[in-house]
């Protein structure tokens, strides 16, 4: 397993170059026709690469991506490693080390019948191509085992996920000579300026019309911020970027509602906002039957007990869990620091938890 964690691993596969989403996709497929037998379809869509493999009638969805956080070139900063327990590398968390465990837990199976697996390369950038491949395939499935990694160092899965909006407030102003007469501009840094304020406002107003329930309030974030466009000229142009962290489908439409109310306070200022509702909350409804399953089978298996978290981080298992498939993520590697310079995987975990997934397809697949 360490040996195909490692060639995934050196196979580096950032997000944002599809050419080496497309080399990493070659490796994944590789590993896992190996493994499994047989080789995966390779699916292109919008120049992003995705693999799946699918054996017989599915009722089982195993779900993962080979794309990474990580830009290129990162491996020689942070190259692979083996030491004291730990294996190290870009991505060797979320969410290489998931997809070894994932294929050899498949392959240990006298049979892979019943099961679909999906490997797709633009996870961490939404799933904006891979969403409805993803759908279309949990649709007709009993249950879907997401392998992104475990929720703490202790191996905690991931029973319940906020959902995810993502806004972009531009602001449109009018330039103007800074120095000879900026009383003609409309200064739009000023304006994203009381935007900022507003946005840190929303998230009480939220509450106040929805409650957040077992995953708790939503967290609404101003990031990314940029203005102007030269030293001594009034901005006409700024934008500010939002995270959305919404707890249920009802509070992600009320934030919704309050982004799209945001009124200018500038005068001959004007607000577009661009973006919305990306992937809807998981509710722990979605996992409570499958955890249930997997603590029943930890328990023969000798494993510690298992705990079940609610998590703020949004993955593909949203999208499963709001096709109506019952749903239970965070079965991958175990180990803390993803997308952190700390990334590490717990080697003594990755048999224990490659076995619990094994039982976990093979009784959910009858």
């Amino acid at each position: 397993m360490l040996t195909d964690v490692e060639e995934l691993v050196r196979c580096e596969s950032f997000s944002s170059d599809l050419g080496a989403v497309a080399r990493s996709a070659e490796v994944v497929g590789s590993v896992g026709a190996r493994l499994l037998g047989a080789p995966p379809e390779r699916i292109a869509i919008g120049g992003v690469s995705h693999l799946r493999w699918s054996f017989g009638t599915p009722k089982v969805l195993l779900v993962g991506h080979h794309d990474t956080v990580w830009p290129m070139g990162s491996i020689r900063s942070r190259p692979w490693s083996v030491a004291a327990g730990r294996a190290r590398g870009p991505g060797v968390l979320d969410m290489k080390a998931g997809l070894v465990l994932m294929f050899h837990a498949l392959a240990s199976l006298p049979s892979p019948d019943g099961v679909c697996v999906i490997v797709n390369g633009d996870e961490e950038v939404g799933s904006t191509t891979s969403r409805q491949l993803i759908e279309q395939s949990a649709a007709g499935c009993a249950a879907t085992f997401v392998l992104e990694a475990s929720a703490d160092d202790a191996g905690a899965l991931k029973t319940a996920r906020k959902g995810t909006s993502r806004y972009e407030i531009v602001v449109h102003g009018k330039a103007a000579h800074a120095g000879q007469e900026p009383e003609k501009g409309v200064n739009a840094t000023i304006e994203v300026a009381h935007q900022v304020l507003s946005v840190t406002g929303l998230g009480a107003s939220a509450a106040a019309a929805v409650d957040g329930g077992p995953l708790g309030a939503a967290t609404i974030t101003p990031t990314l911020l940029s203005a102007g466009s030269a030293r001594n000229t009034v901005p006409a142009l700024a934008r500010l970027t939002v995270d959305v962290r919404a707890p249920s489908a009802a509070s992600q439409e009320a934030i919704d509602v309050l982004v799209r109310g945001m009124t200018p306070r500038t005068p001959g200022a004007r607000l577009e906002v661009r973006g919305g509702r990306q992937r809807p909350p998981m509710g722990p409804e979605s996992s409570a039957a499958l955890f249930a399953l997997a603590s029943r089978i930890a328990a023969e298996q000798g494993h510690e007990p298992l705990r079940g978290v609610s998590v703020g981080g949004a993955s593909d298992a949203n999208y499963t869990a709001a096709m109506g498939c019952p749903t239970l993520d965070g079965l991958g590697a175990v180990g803390a620091g993803a997308h952190a310079d700390s990334e590490y995987v717990d080697i003594d975990r990755m048999v224990p938890r490659a076995r619990l997934l094994a039982e976990l397809i093979a009784r959910t697949r009858r």
